[in-house]
């Protein structure tokens, strides 16, 4: 009777022992990380219903819409050629347009840069093709066209000093990894422009998704180990704003 009690009591002992030991294990294994983007059905017609940091994602515009960015009015609206001169590039600079979409602000920027280049980058080949059909009509051979994917914009490691965006961050399906892609391939001392319409202005007459503000912007760039290094409100609708690592 009492050797009974004894052996219930040890194996009681020992159930305890081996699940305590489990719950250890489970303890220390890694958590699954939280997903970095977020799906709703219920969502704006203007937007892919995918959700970054609280922002919906805006559908991007297609090779269609090349008109517009070719439009006479864009110097007016915008002061591209001020965008150009606010970058303070150096001749020799390797600058990364991502979204480049016709090559508008490519081909302005391509005569500051003798003895570098501009890698005009686009998912869209249609977008690349009129790229190409420019550097013929206008004579130009330091744009490079590259075609990416939605997840990399396929630019070498270190090679770059500086990727600009213009209104054409907003519109990256996956940012989170496209903008990892592009803080690799940065060099060192590199920078990040991103030029979005001010959400921050009711007034200004674009669609609510293809505008942003420059907390949300912050946000974003923080993500992927960005920080803000310098904003420019010069521009008529636009932020200017410049990141680096940190």
């Amino acid at each position: 009777m009492v050797r009974s009690l004894f052996r219930t009591i040890y194996n009681l002992i020992l159930i305890l022992l081996l699940s305590w030991g489990i719950l250890l294990t489970f303890s220390n294994l890694p958590t699954a990380a939280s997903p970095i983007y977020e799906q709703r059905q219920n969502h704006s017609h203007d937007g892919i219903g995918k959700y970054y940091f609280g922002r919906e994602i805006a559908q991007v515009m297609g090779y269609t819409g090349a008109g517009w960015l070719e439009r006479p009015s864009r110097e007016a609206e915008e002061k591209p050629s001020q965008i150009v001169n606010l970058l303070n590039l150096k001749p020799d600079d390797v600058v990364a347009d991502i979204g480049v979409g016709t090559g508008y602000l490519s081909f302005l920027i391509s005569p500051s840069l003798p003895q570098g280049k501009v890698l005009a980058v686009d998912i869209q080949p249609e977008m690349l093709e009129i790229i190409e059909y420019f550097k013929q009509q206008k004579n130009i051979n330091n744009v490079e066209p590259i075609l990416a994917t939605l997840t990399n914009p396929n630019l070498p490691p270190e090679s770059i000093d500086l990727a600009i965006m213009v209104d054409a961050y907003h519109e990256l399906a996956y940012p989170q990894e496209v903008m990892t892609e592009i803080v690799k391939a940065l060099k060192p001392g590199g920078r990040v422009v991103l030029v979005e319409y001010r959400a921050e202005n009711p007034f200004i007459m674009i669609k609510r998704l293809h505008k942003m503000t420059q907390k949300q912007v912050k946000k974003e760039m923080q993500a992927v180990g960005l920080v803000l290094q310098e904003s420019k409100n010069s521009l008529p609708q636009q932020h200017f704003l410049v990141f680096a690592k940190q």
